[in-house]
């Protein structure tokens, strides 16, 4: 996939620069000359990175940060500015910038800047879909309690949910009926372990009533299993 950067910079010299050196690592570049056309071309076209200078003509830096934050736009920033004090800095990353660096810079350090990002970025993208857990066609988004097969929602109750994110996180691992009453149901005294085999039930006739082991097998004498 190839990244696309956008360049908002008045400095001809150095956009053009710029420019340049990322086209030779292969990223895909456009540069915007002055803040209000840098600000349109950021709002009506996707882009994986914004280069920005803070001193722009018709538009700051820090304006243009503020209004893209405001309208939920996420595109990761690096600011760029000759002026390098830690208030300057503060102030850049406090309107929405994601990094700051002060001009003169090498090439090499800007690159480096831009990778280290992307692996932050990756490494959040990374958190965020760890909420989700996958098996065959079956996805659970945890954060919003969602259980999906292929492309239709699954209306479980509470305990269902449960069991089923108890196998889904448990791929291949052979769960006794005693394992699962104690995670699921904490072994409450009045609950006994064919309690287990009743929402086993519940849950295939949910999943596939047509292949009623198509997902949860069972291990006669044991407990069950979802394999891979």
């Amino acid at each position: 996939m190839v990244i696309r950067v956008l360049i908002i910079e008045d400095e001809k010299s150095l956009a053009r620069f710029i420019e340049l050196e990322l086209r030779h690592e292969g990223f895909e570049t456009k540069i915007a000359p002055d803040g209000r056309e840098g600000l349109l071309l950021a709002i009506e076209e996707k882009w994986d990175l914004i280069l920005l200078d803070l001193m722009l003509p018709s538009l700051s830096g820090t304006e243009i940060c503020r209004r893209l934050r405001a309208n939920k736009d996420d595109t990761p920033i690096i600011m760029l500015t000759a002026r390098d004090s830690v208030f300057d800095r503060i102030y850049g990353l406090d309107s929405g910038a994601d990094d700051y660096l002060a001009k003169p810079f090498e090439i090499g350090e800007l690159l480096a800047r831009i990778r280290s990002l992307f692996r932050r970025i990756n490494r959040m993208d990374f958190i965020k879909k760890s909420n989700q857990l996958f098996y065959k066609d079956l996805l659970i988004n945890q954060d919003a309690c969602i259980v999906k097969q292929k492309e239709d929602i699954i209306q479980l109750t509470k305990r269902e949910y449960e069991l089923l994110t108890v196998f889904m996180k448990n791929i291949n691992r052979v769960l006794t009926r005693e394992m699962l009453l104690d995670i699921v149901w904490g072994f409450e005294s009045s609950v006994e372990t064919n309690v287990v085999d009743v929402y086993v039930r519940y849950l295939r006739n949910k999943l596939d009533s047509d292949s009623p082991s198509r997902y949860i097998e069972t291990v006669r004498g044991i407990g069950y299993v979802m394999r891979q």
